[in-house]
């Protein structure tokens, strides 16, 4: 009994002198915390997604504090973090909602398989071991890299195999296009307007287009041609869209036998883009 007082007595009094060690170390290394970083932080959602380009909300929010980064770095935030960021450093704010844009439509049906693909069933690994898994050698890979890495669960994959986007839960915030290997995923301004190429094919072999996918951009130049405001140039045999040019007209949508562009405000029309990408 007398050791098991003894034991209580000494271990209240080295948590005493440890509690009073842990005060005193608490005041010494004290260091000030910035109210306007923390008033930034507390704005900010907290995704942590990484999609300003900085280690998480606590470095985006020290570097907007600094002045290394404008108030509107955060796209998962939008407009209203945006906004509120910008009362806290007493500056206006303007800040475009974007999302996420696939710009391919090389489903199952429309372009095969080179073979059977056995393996590692990442985008990514697909792209290193055998560039790919389809004919189309630009075109979507279908493992979901880009579902994996949506932080909102904005993405998901169709049964034809392609990502669908739900533009109701995108934020904008770039993940998605960061991780796709094939680099057929864009950020768009919701309010964007124009002509867009749905199709990222590069393949100069023009009689192998139609037979790698049917959805492809055939490098025909029509569009180019056809173009009232002369908007469309090509670039190695993909057509580029001036949007300083671009009035909506849909001639070029109208035009192309492939159906490989579409306008932007229609495609913006949908909660989920996959509409337009399967005409």
């Amino acid at each position: 009994m007398h050791i098991i007082i003894s034991t209580l007595v000494v271990s209240i009094v080295l948590a005493f002198f440890l509690g009073l060690l842990l005060g005193v170390f608490k005041k010494v290394f004290h260091v000030e915390v910035d109210q306007t970083v923390s008033d930034i932080r507390a704005a900010l959602p907290g995704a942590n997604c990484g999609g300003c380009g900085f280690p998480g909300c606590d470095g985006l929010a020290a570097a907007i504090a600094a002045g290394d980064a404008p108030v509107t770095a955060c796209t998962a935030g939008g407009p209203g973090v945006a906004e509120a960021i910008g009362k806290i450093m007493g500056v206006t704010a303007s800040a475009e909602r974007k999302v996420s844009l696939l710009l391919c439509r090389g489903s199952r049906e429309k372009t095969m398989d080179k073979a059977v693909y056995i393996g590692v069933k990442t985008c990514r690994g697909a792209k290193l071991s055998v560039n790919g898994t389809k004919l189309c050698d630009y075109g979507c890979i279908g493992f979901g890299d880009c579902v994996a890495a949506c932080p909102f669960g904005a993405v998901k994959l169709s049964v034809d195999g392609l990502p669908e986007i739900d533009f109701e839960k995108c934020t904008g915030c770039g993940v998605c296009v960061s991780v796709c290997p094939q680099k057929i995923l864009s950020l768009f301004s919701t309010s964007a307007k124009g002509s867009v190429l749905l199709c990222s094919c590069h393949n100069q072999n023009k009689p192998r287009l139609l037979k790698d996918c049917k959805a492809a951009c055939i490098k025909c130049g029509k569009c180019s041609r056809q173009c009232p405001v002369h908007a469309i140039s090509m670039d190695s045999g993909l057509p580029v869209v001036d949007y300083s040019l671009c009035d909506s007209c849909g001639e070029c949508v109208k035009g192309c036998p492939t159906g490989a562009l579409s306008l932007l405000e229609d495609i913006m029309k949908k909660s989920n883009p996959a509409e337009v990408n399967a005409g």
